[in-house]
């Protein structure tokens, strides 16, 4: 989407209740809570605030569902005066909330088991956005002559292909360091959770279902630049191109960093040894670090792809024993490569790769050797440098979270769950004083210390069922959708959230006036830390300069790399995460499986099952409402009727609305005043702000209620001329509400339309249509939602309406049955 829609829907979300210069703010999980979950919000306030409880008001009605105590925690450490944290964990009721803490409201949310539904999926769309060689988001290609061998003893000044594989970040770098533990994040988490993916792109990462999970096409997209980038046994490569690559903003097609090699980038040869090819030079001891990432990645691809590509899984498997060798051939840590410039990753540390692999070539080959060695590596580092020492070097203790202990607590369960154990307990006491329960250290990159510490709570849950850190989890992961200080979502784009990155430092935002969608920011950065960046210079006033004022700042501005940078690896380190999200909303749903548009609304339920949902609207006319009923009633069908204020509110249909609602359909919201949500040409454009809309909805839900129909009876929506747009839906989400809308390509729709109009159908044809539709889609009308429209204009003499009989017989005849959405 393009970035003005994401302007503008910070404008209309950002929440700061500004009294006579007061800050007083709740900050909330924006996407929402799952029912059965730790549930907590924050309250800040610079000033003195003496705040006894908090309420929970239900979104539409404003009545008070829930009360609470608060818990004050130290606002100084956020520059503030006040802070409590007010927890609603009891309350489990689905639907659209807000919370109040005196005169100060929070934005709405909504507690569901969907909240996280597509997260996983969502930031698969930045990996693609990142891929080098053919890039879909470019719809071109770039660094095809990738590359020249440069440190090689013997083979420098070489060519060698490695094309291929994802650019590092906003810069098009590529680093074995974090480009294998990206494909290993993700096998992992597809492993985990194969059934929360979904196929909606081809291997090559364009629009189109294969038939393929999208994370397995990411993940073989990965895999095979690994191959080249390892050709063959003690031959590794861990790095492509330098620092020479920071040249300023510009798309990776026909890049013009020069590393005086002509049209070729230069490939680091892994030698154990400190490289740099001028004046800087890194640390590097050894080269376990990059081999035992390389090890780890291909034994579990092996495992991954041994049923779909059996010849690929048998060349990974000994490509990881191979790997493995060379990994302990010169025990130490390879870090990155850097030229005109002191600056690279300062991996440190190497034990929890050998670790890590040892326990993927064990799972793999049953050789109890490996497991011999995963036990010994992971002795070596009990706990992660950076969780241990509160503190490390960029990157220096990498990867974030040792996902070798995890593998072990299968095998040694009590030493090594009392690894994680001991980490989670640190950044417990860290942080149990703090108002969001964040004592990490705010390193550059912060934010993928949050993600390894929930992932390490998460396992750490599974594993022996001990939830001690189940609110500190709970905590840092809705930090990350928007319980923080500045109160944004920490991911670009993020469908549902209010407030997210609208200004990444990215050159498709200078470029092109694209976000970076799905990619997770590196986060706040420790203040001191701030102002000692270099070339650091916000483009833009500091909209978080109230929130700046703590510990760590956060800039959304194009000019703050350190804050606001999104990263290939730390994107990925959430895909286990974020599924597991998904799955947990799963299991607690209610088993109704939904069909989306892209815009995010309801258009099937049910689709394997032989289910019509009928759906009737009206806002000024209803002359064929009569008849409607008396075919449903003949039938024994119950519909769906939304009405708009305007209808509700006509006294010539009181009666036929009460006749309606006794008689057991469903009655929902159609708007009050049958407003115009979105541009018919360029839908991301709203028509109306938040406010405009909320009031309508409300005034809409107010005339319902006359008939008796409250919003919890009414949780599906259909917008006015069923046009909306992501933000619309979203919008709704937080009230509490579900839209849906008509199956695409059903056609009924059109019985509206007039002989006068380019678009007029006949009821003839839209029955035809109807028919060849059920006949030549897939799905049939399995779980369709068919629009009919029980009024329309004079002009139109052949109305619709008057052969739902025929509709309902034919497709009765057929199998099918007609439900409402009550059922």
């Amino acid at each position: 989407m393009k970035l003005r829609f994401f302007l503008l829907a910070l404008s209309l979300f950002l929440f700061s209740a500004n009294l006579a210069g007061a800050v007083r703010v709740i900050r909330i999980n924006q996407l929402g809570y799952l029912p059965q979950s730790v549930k907590v919000a924050v309250f800040l306030s610079d000033e003195e605030v003496s705040a006894q409880g908090f309420s929970l008001h239900n979104a539409v009605t404003d009545e008070v569902v829930f009360e609470g105590s608060t818990k004050i925690k130290n606002a100084v450490r956020w520059g503030m005066k006040t802070a409590f944290r007010m927890n609603f964990s009891g309350f489990q009721q689905e639907g659209g909330y807000y919370l109040k803490v005196g005169d100060t409201r929070s934005p709405n949310f909504r507690i569901n088991a969907d909240v996280f539904e597509g997260t996983a999926d969502f930031i698969l769309n930045y990996i693609r956005q990142q891929r080098c060689g053919y890039n879909p988001f470019l719809k071109d290609s770039c660094h095809l002559h990738d590359g020249i061998i440069v440190e090689h003893p013997t083979r420098s000044g070489e060519f060698i292909d490695v094309a291929g594989g994802w650019h590092d970040a906003t810069d098009y770098l590529q680093y074995s360091t974090t480009s294998v533990n990206t494909i290993f994040q993700m096998m992992f988490a597809y492993q985990k959770y194969p059934e929360t993916f979904g196929d909606h792109f081809d291997a090559n990462g364009e629009h189109g279902a294969n038939g393929i999970p999208d994370i397995l096409d990411e993940i073989k997209w990965g895999l095979q630049w690994m191959l080249k980038m390892n050709p063959a046994p003690g031959e590794m490569y861990n790095q492509i191109a330098d620092d020479r690559d920071h040249v300023g903003f510009r798309l990776p097609v026909n890049d013009p960093a020069d590393y005086g090699l002509g049209k070729y980038r230069p490939v680091y040869f892994v030698t154990g040894k400190p490289q740099g090819l001028a004046k800087y030079k890194n640390n590097t001891t050894g080269v376990s670090s990059t081999a035992g990432k390389f090890a780890s990645a291909f034994a579990l691809g092996a495992d991954v792809f041994k049923n779909s590509d059996p010849e690929m899984a048998e060349l990974m498997e000994q490509k990881a024993v191979d790997a493995w060798q060379f990994a302990l051939s010169d025990t130490g840590f390879t870090q990155t490569a850097c030229n005109v410039s002191p600056y690279f990753y300062e991996e440190s540390n190497f034990a929890d790769d050998l670790e890590l692999a040892a326990t993927q070539l064990y799972k793999l080959t049953g050789n109890q050797h490996y497991l011999g060695e995963a036990e010994y590596w992971g002795k070596q580092e009990p706990v992660s440098p950076w969780i241990k020492n509160d503190t490390a070097g960029h990157y220096e203790s990498y990867p974030f979270i040792n996902l070798g202990h995890y593998f072990m607590m299968e095998n040694r369960k009590e030493d090594f769950a009392d690894f994680y154990k001991t980490g989670l307990q640190l950044l417990f006491e860290r942080g149990k004083e703090d108002p969001f329960f964040n004592g990490l250290p705010f390193l550059w990159c912060s934010n993928n210390l949050v993600a390894a510490a929930i992932t390490q709570a998460l396992l750490y849950r599974d594993q022996t069922g001990n939830d001690a850190f189940v609110e500190l989890e709970a905590a840092l992961r809705d930090w990350l959708f928007g319980c923080n200080p500045w109160g944004t979502a920490m991911i670009c784009g993020l469908p549902g959230a209010a407030d997210s990155p609208v200004l990444p430092h990215s050159s498709y935002t200078v470029l092109l006036g694209d976000i970076t969608p799905g990619g997770l920011v590196d986060g706040p950065i420790d203040a001191n830390r701030n102002k000692n960046q270099i070339g650091m210079v916000l483009q833009n006033p500091d909209e978080y300069a109230d929130f700046n004022k703590g510990i760590a700042v956060y800039h959304d501005d194009i000019g703050d790399y350190s804050t606001n940078e999104p990263t290939l690896d730390g994107t990925a380190s959430l895909s286990f995460y974020l599924a597991s999200l998904e799955n947990d909303g799963k299991k607690m749903a209610k088993q109704t499986a939904i069909v989306k548009d892209l815009q995010g609304a309801i258009v099937r339920i049910n689709p394997d099952e032989k289910n019509i949902y009928l759906a009737f609207t009206a806002d000024s006319r209803f002359e064929g409402g009569k008849h409607i009923l008396q075919v449903l009633e003949k039938h024994n069908i119950k519909g769906s009727f939304f009405f708009t204020g305007n209808f509700l509110r006509m006294p010539e249909f009181n009666g036929i609305i009460s006749t309606v609602v006794d008689g057991g359909h469903y009655v929902g919201a159609h708007s009050d005043g049958h407003l115009l949500y979105c541009d018919w040409e360029t839908r991301d454009s709203l028509l109306v702000s938040f406010d405009e809309f909320e009031s309508d909805l409300r005034s809409n839900f107010a005339e319902l209620e006359k008939y008796g129909v409250k919003p919890g009876d009414a949780t599906y929506f259909m917008p006015p001329y069923e046009w909306y747009n992501r933000q619309i839906v979203d919008w709704c989400r937080n009230l509490g509400l579900d839209v849906v809308n008509f199956t695409p390509g059903t056609g009924t729709n059109a019985d509206y339309t007039t002989p006068s109009m380019k678009s007029y159908k006949s009821s003839v044809k839209i029955y035809r249509d109807l028919l060849q539709y059920e006949q030549t889609h897939s799905a049939g009308l399995n779980g369709a939602v068919l629009l009919i429209h029980p009024g329309t204009a004079p002009e139109r003499k052949d109305k619709f309406y008057r052969i739902l009989e025929d509709v309902i017989r034919h497709f009765s005849s057929r199998g099918y049955q007609f439900k409402s959405l009550k059922q």
